[in-house]
């Protein structure tokens, strides 16, 4: 099963030097039934196209709690095994929570397949939008507006093999 896991590049450096994702539970997104029903499609790589995108949103608000970070959204793709992501029964349709899984345990980088990362001509648009972050859940449209911005940058692909030029 294919999990994204939202970080930092702090977090991403962090997990390059101890060779694990941790600590344990990871919160990480995947194409769970939720995420099916909610974006109604069956192409697989829509959905775990959608999948990215939530755990890049999650990635924003770790940007928005740590000031220090490189104001760049990272998702690590990870192949773990079917029963290792587990959901909350209760989550439901909730928009916040969507394809939202727990990893019990630490996940050796080893298994990651790719890094997601946002290019330097996103920093702007990233920083504007963790900023915004606190008043966009508080209902402020302008703010929103903000937030979506930085959805309009794609994040790109590296193979693992390039973390060490990524930090």
């Amino acid at each position: 099963m294919r999990v994204y896991v939202p970080l930092t590049l702090p977090g991403l450096a962090e997990a390059h030097r101890t060779g694990r994702l941790e600590p344990a539970p990871l919160l990480a997104y995947a194409v769970t039934p939720a995420l099916r029903e909610w974006y109604l499609s069956d192409d697989v790589e829509e959905l775990e196209y959608a999948a990215l995108g939530r755990a890049a949103e999650a990635s924003l608000r770790m940007l928005a709690g740590a000031p220090g970070a490189a104001r760049r959204r990272v998702v690590v793709a990870v192949d773990v095994a079917d029963g290792a992501a587990t959901t909350d029964p209760d989550q439901g349709l909730e928009q916040s929570t969507l394809g939202q899984v727990r990893l019990a345990a630490a996940v050796p980088l080893a298994k990651a397949a790719a890094v997601h990362l946002d290019s330097g001509d996103a920093e702007a648009d990233v920083a504007a939008a963790a900023a915004a972050l606190g008043a966009a859940d508080q209902g402020d449209d302008d703010a929103q507006f903000i937030v979506d911005g930085a959805e309009d940058h794609d994040l790109m692909w590296f193979g693992v093999q390039e973390i060490p030029g990524l930090i």
